[in-house]
């Protein structure tokens, strides 16, 4: 009977101190119109991401994978430079929020510009390199060729049985 006495005032105490759960943080230091060029490394507990109006052009893939609690984000305002790069952005606002998708538009290249991320086509971001898959899930050094034929040739006698 002691020791649930003990027990509960230690549970107390904190509370009576003014000890109780901290309030949520906030981050300041990503807000708007700080003229960033990249985005820097984010707390994976992030709620919300305010980068609009800033100097982003792309973000790198895998920026944003691990923000499994952002709620709010705000991207518009950008001079975003649609060309390969930009495809893992384009992808992920199509999951999380396809306003905050809506809202972006290119500024680079020209041929582009003020076209809506969302309206963007393969063509439209011409010919994104990328080295060939390995074969067979084998790694190491291969040729390739633009043009594979398979030849094969069978001889010997052919037997039918009419019944």
């Amino acid at each position: 009977m002691e020791l649930l006495a003990v027990l509960g005032w230690a549970l107390l105490l904190p509370a009576a101190l003014g000890q109780g759960c901290p309030p949520p943080c906030s981050c300041r230091s990503l807000s708007p119109s700080r003229g960033l060029r990249s985005v820097p490394p984010l707390p994976r507990r992030a709620r919300g991401l305010l980068l609009h109006n800033n100097s982003l052009a792309s973000i790198p893939a895998g920026t944003l994978d691990s923000l499994r609690h952002l709620r709010h984000l705000q991207l518009g305002d950008n001079p975003w430079h649609c060309d390969c790069r930009i495809l893992y952005l384009r992808l992920w606002l199509q999951d999380f929020s396809a306003p905050a998708l809506a809202q972006l538009r290119c500024a680079s290249p020209a041929h582009l510009r003020s076209k809506a991320l969302a309206q963007l086509a393969g063509s439209d971001l011409g010919a994104c390199s990328r080295p060939p898959p390995p074969l067979l899930g084998l790694a190491g050094p291969f040729l390739c060729a633009e043009k594979l034929s398979i030849s094969s040739s069978v001889s010997g006698a052919a037997c039918h049985q009419n019944h």
